[in-house]
């Protein structure tokens, strides 16, 4: 009965604990209770044992429900911020992966960009030990529905000069018609200004190439009667007194055009021989 009553008196003490001041009013009547109860529970009345086992079961019930508050906000609150940190750490994650994948491609780009010039200087030995080959990179491709032209990143510093013809590996693409202090305007074969005598052929037959916006450019002033053969090769005959003569440009189909060797929209780096150049002609 000792035993009975100091679990008792816990789990009230409990719930007074867990209550607060702002419920005097069920207090006092739980203490007017327990009064009664334990008055009773001392003359040892049997119908006090069911009834005691009742209320110490309800007490029990509301210290467990009064004191739930503190035990679950604490986890509630805990996992709210462990969610919250996961978050953080999942973008955390993502920026780092995005800057990853950024760097990435950049050294992709560049390993790319190394290999092509890498191509470029050591095709034959055109480029290399030679101080009058200018190597230039395309800064921009400008191109509308019959205009072809680039602009390179070398100009009058460098010794660029208007009319000298510029070459994709050892490929005519076409001539500078505009120098800049530090760039260059290029036309090439391609556009529709763009005029050059040729030759090819074992007769080396005569013709002028005409750009028409197309990615192949046309031959016109053939002789009368003459039909292109297809697969011969295609130079510059040097007649102009622009470009020297057996530069190679392309193959003739039979439609009368010209498949050139170097495709101008693919152009990522460009030479200029300065050493071929004179004023007023080759």
């Amino acid at each position: 009965m000792s035993s009975s009553r100091d679990d008792f008196g816990i789990a009230f003490r409990s719930a007074l604990l867990q209550r607060g001041a702002a419920q005097k009013f069920s207090l006092f009547f739980l203490i007017i209770l327990a009064v009664i109860i334990f008055f009773l529970d001392n003359y040892d009345f049997r119908f006090m044992k069911p009834i005691r086992s009742v209320i110490n079961d309800g007490v029990y019930r509301v210290s467990l429900v009064a004191s739930s508050p503190t035990r679950i906000f604490p986890q509630i609150t805990g996992g709210f911020t462990n969610l919250i940190n996961i978050k953080e750490e999942n973008e955390r994650l993502k920026k780092e992966l995005e800057n990853y994948r950024l760097k990435e491609l950049n050294v992709e780009y560049l390993e790319n960009q190394n290999k092509n010039l890498k191509k470029i200087i050591e095709s034959e030995d055109t480029y290399l030990g030679k101080e009058n080959i200018i190597l230039s990179k395309v800064l921009i491709d400008k191109s509308s529905p019959y205009l072809r032209s680039i602009i390179i990143n070398r100009g009058s510093k460098s010794g660029i000069k208007k009319g000298m013809p510029v070459l994709d590996k050892d490929f005519l693409v076409g001539r500078v018609v505009e120098t800049n202090y530090l760039s260059s305007r290029v036309l090439l074969l391609t556009d529709l200004n763009s005029r050059i005598p040729v030759t090819f052929g074992e007769e080396s037959t005569q013709a002028i190439l005409k750009g028409n916006g197309a990615a192949r450019p046309v031959l016109e002033y053939l002789p009368e009667g003459y039909e292109v053969q297809n697969g011969l090769d295609v130079f510059t005959s040097g007649k102009d007194g622009i470009f020297f003569s057996g530069s190679p440009i392309g193959i003739t189909t039979s439609e009368g055009e010209v498949k050139l060797f170097s495709e101008s929209s693919q152009l990522s780096f460009v030479k200029i021989d300065i050493s071929k150049y004179k004023e007023g002609g080759f």
